[in-house]
């Protein structure tokens, strides 16, 4: 499985690909942030970072299926898929290989971005940033991450086309992210199912865990939607 996950980490960073995609995020996160007039940090008087997380979850719906498209649908493209079948891994083995070296990509674009957290609170005269709010809302973006990556595998296992596969991962992950908030707020759920079907969004638990508050039930929501997605993984990896 490591083997697995080594080897989707060598071949982002081996082409120049990847690099592009991760330079792009970082530079447009530093725009948004610090140079842009509607959302920069240095125009809101106080320091916060609430809007870093209100933005980059947005980035990470592109991102995400930058690192993920590759995942099976090369792997069918250049024959090499066969390949895999022929080593001693389980289905199982295989497609959490490719999770874990995905979700460590993602990892690795999101840890930079705490020079914002240091920069605005050594810019603070008073106060500084909400330290619990900054660390609940990292860990909210990170399992919201993880969550995009296993949804972006899943999608990258029924296709052999790249752009399908970053299409389609693209959609599913705004569908989690957006989909069931903006359902929920139809007149016709108006009768006590809008809550109902804002749970089953991304969105709900990833605002909840930014409050600061880790609760259990939104770790244990976003742990079982990676599970499901790659569980569909799993079996459709069986079916080939």
């Amino acid at each position: 499985m490591w083997m697995i996950c080594k080897k989707e980490w060598q071949q982002f960073f081996n082409s120049i690909t990847g690099y592009i995609a991760l330079i792009i995020f970082l530079f447009l996160c530093g725009l948004l942030l610090f140079v842009f007039p509607d959302t920069s940090l240095l125009d809101f008087g106080y320091a916060t970072l609430n809007p870093f997380f209100e933005i980059a979850p947005w980035i990470l719906l592109f991102f995400i299926p930058t690192i993920t498209m590759r995942s099976f649908a090369d792997e069918y493209k250049s024959g090499t898929f066969e390949l895999l079948k022929t080593m001693p891994l389980s289905a199982s083995q295989i497609v959490w290989g490719k999770f874990f070296g995905a979700a460590l990509i993602a990892l690795a674009a999101l840890i930079p971005t705490t020079v914002y957290a240091i920069s605005i609170q050594q810019l603070s005269s008073t106060g500084g940033i909400d330290i619990a709010g900054t660390i609940g809302s990292y860990i909210g973006l990170l399992l919201l991450s993880f969550v995009f990556t296993a949804a972006g595998i899943c999608t990258s296992s029924f296709t052999n086309n790249t752009v399908v596969a970053f299409i389609s991962s693209a959609f599913v992950c705004f569908l989690l992210f957006k989909g069931f908030d903006a359902s929920s707020k139809l007149p016709v759920l108006k009768n006590g199912w809008d809550y109902y079907i804002e749970t089953l969004g991304i969105n709900f638990h990833y605002k909840n865990i930014s409050r600061g508050v880790i609760d259990t039930r939104d770790v244990i929501y976003f742990i079982g939607v990676i599970f499901l997605f790659l569980f569909i993984t799993q079996r459709n990896l069986l079916k080939r």
